[in-house]
């Protein structure tokens, strides 16, 4: 959990910062936010080195998305429940039941093959590992949210909502 703390300091998430990124704007853009990635890395072949500005525009729109969008103080939409449930993951382990903690290790399995997959695509220029491991990611990401919904919900049953502050 070490590195995720790194994660988390380098994107600035404090509180206020998870309470926007449960924003459903914030979530859903961040998904959106996967075909330019990509085009950025595949830009190499064309522009060269320049593919590093496409690139450094798309990093930091992923840390502004966390910061920007109105916050959410009272989740009820499935993503923003999401997010509150990813927050209790990243930052309160000790609460994460463990049947979740084991299904999460399980969804995790085809994410890393679609992250395998789409560096195998974006290494070798291919573009059809680049889009059956982005569609990987994104399908193991979105299992990944409904999960922690399901979490999130469960402790929020068994307790009163967690909320940001």
């Amino acid at each position: 959990m070490a590195k995720l703390a790194v994660v988390q300091k380098a994107f600035g998430m404090n509180d206020d910062a998870w309470r926007s990124h449960a924003n459903p704007w914030s979530v859903y853009t961040r998904f959106a936010t996967i075909p330019p990635l990509v085009l950025a890395i595949w830009s190499w072949t064309w522009i060269g080195w320049w593919c590093l500005a496409p690139l450094a525009i798309v990093v930091l729109w992923l840390w502004l998305n966390a910061h920007i969008f109105p916050p959410v103080d009272h989740p009820t939409a499935w993503a923003s429940k999401g997010i509150y449930g990813e927050k209790i993951w990243a930052t309160e382990p000790a609460r994460v039941p463990a049947h979740h903690r084991r299904a999460f290790r399980i969804i995790a399995l085809p994410g890393i093959a679609g992250i395998v997959l789409l560096a195998w695509g974006l290494v070798f220029l291919d573009p059809w590992p680049t889009i059956v491991g982005g569609t990987l990611v994104v399908l193991a990401q979105l299992w990944r949210i409904d999960r922690l919904v399901w979490m999130y919900d469960e402790l929020a049953s068994a307790s009163p909502p967690p909320v940001g502050r």
